[in-house]
């Protein structure tokens, strides 16, 4: 059993196979921090009379995100929610240092060639490269 177990979530509809993972590791005493990261080249790349409109439609994503995850985990162990802005891969690992977390408990899709570069590369695959914890990666179907 792990005491501190972070969930990151982009509100995909697969989020929920990653939950599932991170509940099964988690014990009466753990708590699942749940994480969503307003991506900043994003809104950046916006135009500057609409970053504010595309910043507040990230926010409302986020916050979305973390009370959907946070919902599956209620009742069976303690959760926190914490939406913040930056780079995803960049503020995961920040906060993993911050909170000390023992596992980090994500998803990919999987994605190669057009759809990765689309994407901007795999925000799962920076955080196994870069993590000094243990991370679970689970498939996730949208």
């Amino acid at each position: 059993m792990y005491e501190d177990i972070l969930i990151p979530t982009d509100g995909s509809v697969g989020t929920g196979r990653a939950t599932e993972h991170a509940l099964e590791l988690a014990g009466p005493d753990s708590t699942i921090h749940v994480l969503s990261v307003v991506d900043q080249r994003v809104y950046l790349a916006a135009g500057g009379d609409q970053q504010d409109a595309v910043i507040q439609s990230l926010r409302d994503d986020a916050i979305d995100a973390v009370e959907e995850c946070a919902e599956e985990c209620k009742g069976k162990c303690e959760t926190t929610t914490a939406v913040r802005e930056g780079v995803p891969h960049r503020v995961i690992l920040e906060y993993a240092d911050e909170h000390g977390i023992d596992v980090v408990v994500m998803g990919t899709h999987g994605r190669t060639g057009r759809d990765k570069l689309t994407s901007l590369g795999s925000v799962t695959e920076r955080v196994v490269e870069n993590a000094k914890r243990p991370v679970l990666v689970v498939h996730i179907d949208d």
